[in-house]
């Protein structure tokens, strides 16, 4: 009993240890770079950390209980989806920051620049009304900066938690069978393997709570005092989301032979 108790501590402080991954990190902070409000930070980590968990338990609940053996090149799409998906987050957080970079832009011209005239009718006569735009007159609200992504599906109220969510479904088929392969090698009784996954996922979700929290704090201390400081944290956030998407594509796609006749791949 003893050793069973310390072997369940093990995993969840192993699948808090999990959520630190870098690939993990780098996908929430994408999410997480425009996000200031704690509590909802929070959330993204807690639906990150359910869909992964439901990944990691769906597919390793095959691996336990009927032996099921992943081909190669099976298992290495299954990675190099987890690329894929980094290459579209940060693309998306670039897109966005380029979005907000022209919006603010026409704010920070000379006022001379910014006095225009626009025709009017008025029962039928004719005249213009000429006025300018200062920075103080003339905002360009959050939305405009929002993803196309935001725009088309904000409006959908479970749309933020779906997000985190299916991002972590996504993550979860990196590293699922490495999990369950390290289960059976540890515990035999299959159905204590699975409670195990659970508590396993159960510290990924704790843990990705954490680090989404902790991003947000510090994105909210350095925007209080910049404004245009988290837009460059978004574009920084971004750059390393597709760098690293694009390195892990290339390496699971070309290093390891997805895209050849001979594939080679090791869960992990």
């Amino acid at each position: 009993m003893v050793n069973f108790i310390s072997i369940i501590a093990v995993g969840f402080f192993l699948g808090m240890r999990h959520a630190t991954d870098p690939d993990h990190v780098v996908a929430v902070t994408t999410i997480v770079s425009r996000q200031r409000n704690l509590l909802k930070a929070a959330l993204t980590g807690i639906f990150w950390g359910i869909g992964h968990t439901l990944t990691i338990f769906a597919v390793g609940s095959l691996i336990i209980l009927f032996d099921v053996v992943i081909p190669a090149r099976i298992g290495l799409s299954m990675e190099f989806s987890v690329g894929l998906m980094l290459i579209v987050l940060g693309a998306i957080n670039i897109a966005s920051f380029m979005r907000s970079a022209r919006a603010i832009s026409p704010a920070l011209e000379p006022a001379e620049e910014m006095v225009h005239a626009h025709p009017h009718s008025h029962a039928g006569i004719m005249h213009t009304h000429t006025h300018g735009h200062s920075v103080d007159a003339h905002s360009h609200s959050h939305e405009e900066s929002m993803s196309w992504l935001d725009r088309m599906f904000g409006k959908i109220g479970l749309y933020r938690q779906l997000r985190p969510l299916m991002i972590g479904i996504v993550h979860g088929l990196a590293g699922s069978a490495a999990v369950a392969l390290l289960i059976l090698a540890t515990i035999r009784n299959p159905h204590w393997a699975l409670v195990y996954l659970l508590v396993f996922g159960a510290g990924t979700v704790a843990g990705m709570m954490l680090i989404t929290m902790s991003i947000a704090s510090a994105f909210r201390f350095f925007g209080r005092r910049n404004a245009r400081f988290s837009h460059w944290l978004g574009l920084a956030s971004g750059l390393v989301s597709l760098a690293f998407g694009l390195f892990l594509a290339y390496q699971i796609g070309i290093g390891n032979g997805l895209f050849s006749g001979h594939p080679q791949w090791t869960p992990r």
